[in-house]
């Protein structure tokens, strides 16, 4: 192989191994069997929430993944592969796991969420979690709740005082 075309090919490696650094989670999927119309649809949906839906050659794939420090992803990336990339830890899997129900095509390989590698059922798992607002708001909630039954508990004893 030439040297410039290896130094291309080092370049890309980097690139994607920086992009599985900087992302919470990693969804690989095999896109196999579905039309442009479907594929396209799903790049919508990630793309709405800052999801990156990339589909790159397995070799470029298994040496960044290596490079980033899961070497046990080689395992499972065989066949088609397109990787989703996201600043969320739950939004991937969520709105893959949500297409998968309507396309029985694509299918999950496996997944990388805060560093950790998953299998399909673990990232099924993390698909049915809120995404990150939504479970600040929850703990908000429950943080909240003492205070709020204690001042109405306040409110129906002073209510009683004045009858």
């Amino acid at each position: 192989m030439k040297e410039a075309t290896l130094l291309k090919k080092s370049a890309e490696v980097d690139q994607v191994a920086e992009k599985f650094n900087e992302a919470k989670s990693l969804v690989f999927v095999d896109y196999l069997g579905l039309t442009v119309e479907q594929v396209t649809e799903l790049r919508k949906k990630l793309h709405d929430e800052g999801i990156d839906l990339k589909v790159i050659k397995n070799n470029i794939l298994r040496r960044a993944a290596t490079k980033a420090g899961y070497s046990k992803l080689e395992e499972h990336l065989k066949g088609p592969s397109a990787v989703a990339i996201s600043k969320d830890a739950t939004a991937a899997s969520r709105i893959i796991y949500n297409f998968a129900k309507e396309n029985k095509q694509l299918t999950v390989k496996t997944g990388v969420v805060e560093g950790e590698i998953l299998n399909v059922d673990e990232l099924k798992v993390i698909s049915t979690l809120p995404n990150r607002d939504g479970m600040l708001s929850m703990l908000l909630s429950v943080l909240q709740a003492p205070i709020r039954n204690l001042g109405i508990v306040i409110k129906s004893v002073a209510e009683q005082k004045e009858i």
